[in-house]
């Protein structure tokens, strides 16, 4: 864009398409600004001009605020941005702009650990069905095994990947240990990406720090909701999420049902306690959830609901294609769509025996309160529900 251009924007005013800043003192709403444009339609970012359209200028040495603009083009966001500088000297002092076109690549962009869309004439952050869609126009599918690259090797604990090899039976203390970086590395925990390496989904869901604290994983966990009556229209009493690493929110979930009510009966003076469902069959239900359900539809939860005549627990993605809803109450044909995921699980006493989970469950439910459960699938919504049902 030429200066005239340029002037014909700023008497236009602000708009999806452009945006004003009086100075470059804080880089924060200019970097949100770059990030947004550059993962929507593109736009320009013109600094030395007023909300209200008034030219002000920066008198500030224009050289120094090219570098400073151009350095933090490169480095500013979490991959340098494609965006042309320009630059005029008007009688108030100097207006500068920031061309930022329409940016593809592996993933969007962010600044400030965040994701930045534009929205009218703001930059703000996506809801989970904008982020969802954003990540599919940048051609982004997230399996296990994808590197995250809003992480970094110091987001992972050393400790929970140690505990987890000392089931597996190896020794981790034995003879001089290498370097932890080396160590991930050399296990295959780590992932390397242009020359750099990152975590896996995989790794920081079995072994991370705080595993929903980045853009693509904040979804990936359990809420769980209780409702007063038999619909979601009826009022929540109670509700609660199941975060942490893959075990963790397991154990949370199940955890929440258990402090949230129980079945009284009386024999005499004698009061007994029931759980809602067995723990046993619960607690299968959330594994398969969890290790099934498809990562690569972000912004989607793992849903555990308490109704006041069932539980269900809804996983987002469908079965893999050989499998139907017949035979995954059968037992047959086990398979997962995360395998590194079921088998962490199944090291860490979660996980029955692949084939055993639901014949468990349903002879658990039969001799609970006579009744089985039920697993259907709607491949239009892209979930999969179990429903463990009460004798009320």
């Amino acid at each position: 864009m030429e200066w005239l251009d340029i002037l014909q924007s700023i008497e236009a005013g602000e708009s999806p398409h452009t945006e004003f800043k009086r100075g470059i003192g804080d880089l924060k709403p200019i970097g949100r600004a770059i990030s947004a444009f550059a993962n929507t339609d593109g736009g320009v970012l013109i600094l030395g001009v007023d909300n209200s359209g008034e030219i002000v200028g920066v008198r500030e040495d224009p050289e120094r605020i090219q570098e400073r603009l151009t350095s933090f083009l490169q480095s500013g966001c979490s991959t340098p941005v494609n965006a042309r500088l320009g630059r005029y000297q008007a009688p108030t002092g100097w207006v500068h702009w920031i061309e930022v076109p329409r940016q593809r690549g592996f993933e969007p962009i962010r600044y400030d650990g965040r994701v930045w869309v534009r929205r009218e004439r703001s930059s703000v952050e996506p809801s989970p069905a904008e982020l969802q869609e954003l990540y599919n126009i940048f051609g982004y599918i997230l399996t296990e095994e994808q590197a995250i690259t809003a992480a970094s090797v110091a987001d992972i604990d050393p400790e929970a990947f140690r505990a987890y090899l000392r089931k597996l039976g190896l020794d981790t203390d034995e003879g001089p240990q290498p370097a932890t970086k080396d160590d991930l590395r050399n296990r295959g925990v780590l992932a390397p990406l242009s020359d750099t390496l990152y975590p896996t989904l995989y790794d920081l869901l079995a072994f991370g720090k705080a595993p929903q604290s980045y853009p693509q994983t904040a979804s990936f966990r359990v809420e769980c909701v209780a409702y007063a009556g038999e619909d979601r229209a009826d009022d929540v009493i109670l509700s609660g999420d199941g975060k942490g690493r893959l075990d963790e929110q397991i154990h949370r979930a199940v955890g929440w049902v258990e402090g949230l009510a129980r079945f009284e009966s009386y024999q005499g003076l004698i009061r007994t306690d029931a759980p809602l469902v067995p723990k046993v069959v619960l607690r299968e239900a959330l594994v398969n959830a969890v290790a099934h359900r498809d990562y690569a539809v972000l912004g989607s939860k793992v849903l555990l609901e308490v109704f006041s005549d069932r539980v269900t627990v809804t996983s987002p993605g469908t079965l893999l294609n050989h499998m139907t809803e017949e035979s995954v109450l059968s037992g047959g044909h086990p398979r997962s769509r995360n395998e590194l995921m079921a088998n962490y699980l199944l090291v860490a006493g979660l996980m029955e025996q692949r084939g055993r989970g639901w014949p468990i469950m349903r002879r658990a439910m039969r001799e609970f309160n006579g009744t089985e459960p039920e697993i259907k699938q709607n491949r239009n919504g892209g979930y999969v529900r179990v429903t463990l049902r009460f004798i009320v």
